[in-house]
């Protein structure tokens, strides 16, 4: 009821006060088409929200007082070619300033209020994701798809940790700094900044809340945030549970290509390590300290600190 009331308003308010004040039926007609241009993208474009019309509206009144404040100035310029062309094109500059105006209000709506859209395809994205720095190659690689949304009081949290006088916060701020930077030029990815604030005390909560209103993902690091996502049922990505699920899986008889770091504790043994951190002792391996040599799988120990797996060198490079 209220939308209807709303378009009703326009659709009549808008021309009545326009003749009001210009007495001009060009400059009605004018505002009779922008009142329905306003009133058609409201009700057919969904995503269209009513503050946005309002402040639409509100952008078309800015650009009747630039016109006003225009007026004023030909009028103490007293130029006769100025004046007669502002005073035969009187109606026409300012509806098109007025139009331009909204129109231009319309555009940057969606920066004053927060994004404009709601869906899973929304990805809100923390500090400690941007910091971490993985998130870039997901998306560089098109395994994260969808829109980034980036938290203005992230990016806030970014800039102070970066102006921190403590060497390891300013570190991490920078990098995330960087990572936002390098997400925004990665070409097919979108990349959105809201100022809306998230309900809450912590930043992890905002993000939470952030995220249960425009009822999109999380992409975090962080295991508060796992926790918050979880008490609003919101799917979380957590990138470090991602890199553990997609750990490679090591069977007997698999070959493998390693970097020797050092000697084992047996004759001809070499000691390397896979990303995780598991320990891969390498019969034969002695030989190839500091090199990489090609190894075959065929025992795997599982203690309390993690896996450890026992191999046999397949190559004679040195």
């Amino acid at each position: 009821m209220l939308f209807w009331l709303f378009r009703c308003s326009a659709l009549i308010g808008l021309p009545l006060l326009t003749y009001v004040f210009l007495h001009n039926w060009y400059s009605v007609i004018l505002s009779f088409l922008l009142a329905l241009v306003l009133v058609a993208a409201e009700y057919f474009v969904r995503t269209l929200k009513f503050m946005s019309i309002l402040i639409g509206i509100f952008g078309a009144l800015i650009g009747y007082a630039i016109f006003l404040v225009g007026q004023h100035l030909v009028v103490q310029m007293a130029l006769p070619e100025v004046s007669s062309f502002w005073h035969s094109n009187s109606s026409t500059i300012s509806a098109v300033l007025t139009m331009l105006s909204a129109c231009i209000s319309l555009i940057s709506a969606p920066e004053v209020m927060g994004i404009k859209r709601k869906g899973r395809h929304i990805k809100v994205v923390d500090a400690s994701a941007l910091i971490d720095g993985r998130i870039y190659d997901l998306c560089e690689s098109g395994c994260l798809t969808g829109e980034l949304l980036i938290p203005s009081f992230v990016e806030k949290e970014l800039s102070s940790l970066a102006n921190s006088k403590e060497p390891t916060e300013k570190a991490r701020g920078r990098r995330g700094q960087e990572i936002l930077r390098k997400l925004r030029d990665i070409r097919g990815l979108r990349v959105s900044t809201t100022s809306r604030e998230g309900k809450g005390t912590t930043s992890q909560r905002k993000i939470a809340s952030l995220a249960d209103h425009y009822k999109a993902s999380i992409v975090t690091v962080d295991f508060d945030v796992n926790k918050e996502g979880a008490i609003l049922n919101l799917p979380v990505l957590n990138i470090s549970d991602l890199t553990r699920s997609l750990k490679p899986v090591f069977l007997p008889g698999t070959q493998i290509s390693l970097f020797v770091m050092k000697e084992g504790k047996e004759k001809d043994q070499g000691i390397a390590y896979l990303d995780d951190g598991s320990m891969v002792v390498i019969e034969g391996g002695r030989k190839f300290i500091g090199k990489r040599a090609d190894a075959v799988v065929y025992s795997i120990l599982q203690t309390s600190a993690g896996k450890m797996f026992f191999t046999r060198v397949c190559n004679s490079e040195e």
